[in-house]
């Protein structure tokens, strides 16, 4: 098996444009979860984690016309373009793969917006032809929608494609926007929360949407940093309970299996995580759920901490976002508080960090549990 490196990443949430400026304020404690009363996006006023659209189409404009492309193209396509500042991957490669992650894509499309969008981009298929187009990739591009685990199942099938030996790398991009569509959805659920939610907290009573986008790019090349130190995707893993199709299974088992076959591919044992990133959606059964699993995972004493009380849950680019925060959190030794939560609501155990602390950090686990009970684990391993 291929080593396989992540070479480079972006973030693009209501926090920053990049990474780095993610990362910053996330240290500071801040939370893009703001109070909404756009009637475009709900009749009802919501908590919702947005990205600023004047800079989006501010610096979208560097690369095209933004009246070109719907908000979802935008924000993959300019997370996809600062990623490849970083890199020497060529996503003119014919060796190089796009692996489109979302639950949504277009879907606002279905209704009429007055632009001159074709009926076909609101197909998925048609927004990853159009962004690879864009970027001139002379493959097929591969699009992963599976609810809620579409990032981190999507960096799982790139980590499959570099072991076949098909691409030497992979750009993985992920998003979701948020629409009238999307909103509507979770409200029929009674999911979100009127406040910024609290993840794994007694008084957590609901989901807060978040939109954005990230992007890994995957490589089996050499690469030298600066400090030569580099991160790794070392095992992935997922699974199906097929419990219901919008509750994940009470008994924790789908996502206890998707851990251990993580850590299987890993070679590791649950001892040699350092920090999980959970989902950790601050919905009732979700978090209780994942309370079962990482203990039957024999990793309660690990720090954990989800990132949604920052950002909110950003769908189908969640996966690939929180893993960059993760890949952060790794370079720079940094267990971050778990925004919220000041008191355990949940019938497991777990440690869940309350403090932001320098901690050393060698090895990572990243979750993500979504609708028709699917769940996902990937291990990022930092290497000297």
């Amino acid at each position: 098996m291929p080593e396989i490196i992540v070479d480079a990443h972006n973030i693009i949430t209501s926090l920053g444009f990049s990474t780095a400026e993610n990362m910053k304020n996330l240290q500071k404690g801040i939370t893009g979860v703001k109070y909404c009363d756009d009637t475009k996006l709900s009749p009802n006023p919501f908590m919702v984690s947005l990205v600023d659209s004047l800079r989006l189409d501010d610096e979208f404009s560097a690369l095209g016309n933004p009246r070109q492309f719907t908000r979802f193209e935008k924000l993959l396509i300019l997370s996809v373009a600062n990623a490849l500042k970083k890199t020497t991957v060529s996503i003119n490669n014919p060796k190089t793969l796009l692996i489109i992650s979302t639950t949504k894509g277009n879907v606002e499309l279905l209704t009429p917006t007055g632009k001159a969008f074709s009926k076909e981009r609101v197909y998925l298929w048609e927004t990853a032809r159009i962004i690879g187009k864009f970027f001139k990739n002379p493959n097929t591009p591969v699009v992963i929608s599976n609810a809620c685990i579409s990032g981190v199942l999507a960096i799982n099938v790139a980590s499959a494609f570099l072991c076949s030996g098909k691409y030497e790398n992979v750009v993985v991009s992920g998003g979701d926007a948020i629409t009238k569509f999307v909103v509507s959805g979770f409200q029929s659920f009674q999911s979100l929360s009127p406040n910024p939610c609290k993840p794994f907290d007694v008084s957590r009573d609901g989901l807060n949407l978040g939109e954005g986008s990230g992007t890994l790019i995957l490589t089996t090349k050499t690469i030298k940093t600066d400090d030569n130190v580099v991160i790794t995707v070392k095992g992935g893993g997922s699974s199906n309970d097929a419990n219901h199709i919008s509750g994940p299974s009470r008994t924790g088992d789908g996502l206890f299996f998707a851990i251990q076959r993580a850590l299987d591919q890993a070679g590791y044992l649950p001892d040699k995580i350092d920090f999980i990133s959970a989902h950790g959606t601050a919905t009732s059964f979700n978090d209780e759920m994942e309370s079962k699993a990482f203990n039957m995972a024999k990793m309660s004493n690990i720090p954990l901490n989800s990132v949604k009380g920052y950002i909110g849950h950003t769908l189908g680019g969640a996966g690939i976002i929180e893993s960059g925060i993760t890949i952060g959190c790794l370079n720079q030794n940094l267990l971050l508080k778990n925004l919220g939560y000041t008191e355990s609501g949940i019938p497991f155990p777990l440690n869940v960090i309350t403090e932001n602390c320098s901690h050393p950090l060698h090895v990572c686990l990243k979750t993500a549990s979504g609708f028709g009970g699917c769940n996902a684990a990937v291990i990022f391993e930092k290497k000297k």
